[in-house]
């Protein structure tokens, strides 16, 4: 599978698809920046990367990734290959989870510098905290957004995917639906940076911050993407070039 994620990576050389993974995170910086700097900056930065870049840039990756193959030769190329579809299916969904890896690393320095030139309100601990649970807490979502470009489009994944992050995320990340997939990773930055789905600091002893969510909402979420991984790598076994 290692041979095919390499593929893949060298299938995405000067491509928009690369420059996003960088760019999403800083974009979400520079929201910050202008609208909210100061002492918000690093809570508000993580705010508007996981309510809107982070679903968007994951649906524009794996749309890319998808494009490179289905767009010219409809997969004639890669089916061709002397490899089991499902292991090229699963170095799809490997060089994404790489992509993805790097956007919140990117993220995270920039949200640690940011804090030494505007001021911290989140300390290192819970700066890296937020990352690593915002990477674990979406991977799902790369094997269906591939899955959805493949089978509907690019146009249709990306409108599908943003719409229920953000839809969920407002309407239950902060009720006791907070376990449905789409609202884990508002909900679990509660505790973890003590902000709200709408960029406000939660209040003092509130339930929000209870701490108590965070692994089962890891593991709701790996789960799923286990399934996702699997499911979606059985599907393309059967994938036949058109």
């Amino acid at each position: 599978m290692l041979s095919c994620v390499k593929a893949e990576h060298l299938k995405l050389k000067r491509t928009f698809t690369k420059k996003l993974v960088w760019l999403a995170p800083i974009v979400a910086m520079l929201l910050s920046a202008v609208l909210m700097a100061g002492q918000y900056f690093q809570g508000d930065s993580y705010n508007w990367w996981y309510a809107m870049l982070l679903p968007g840039s994951i649906s524009l990756i794996c749309a890319g990734v998808i494009q490179m193959d289905m767009k010219k030769l409809s997969y004639r190329a890669v089916l061709g290959l002397p490899f089991d579809p499902s292991e090229i299916w699963l170095g799809k969904i490997g060089i994404c989870i790489w992509l993805l890896f790097i956007s919140c690393a990117v993220l995270f320095a920039g949200v640690t510098l940011g804090g030494f030139l505007f001021g911290s309100s989140i300390s290192l601990a819970q700066n890296a905290g937020a990352s690593l649970i915002l990477f674990v807490t979406v991977l799902w979502q790369i094997p269906l957004c591939l899955f959805l470009t493949d089978r509907l489009g690019m146009f249709a994944a990306i409108l599908l995917n943003l719409a229920a992050n953000v839809g969920f995320m407002a309407g239950t990340a902060t009720t006791a639906l907070w376990w449905i997939p789409y609202s884990i990773p508002a909900r679990l930055m509660c505790p973890v940076i003590k902000v709200l789905p709408n960029g406000l600091n939660v209040p003092e002893n509130d339930p929000l911050l209870n701490t108590n969510v965070i692994l089962p909402g890891i593991l709701i979420s790996f789960t799923l993407f286990v399934v996702m991984s699997a499911l979606t790598a059985l599907c393309f076994r059967n994938r036949e070039a058109k």
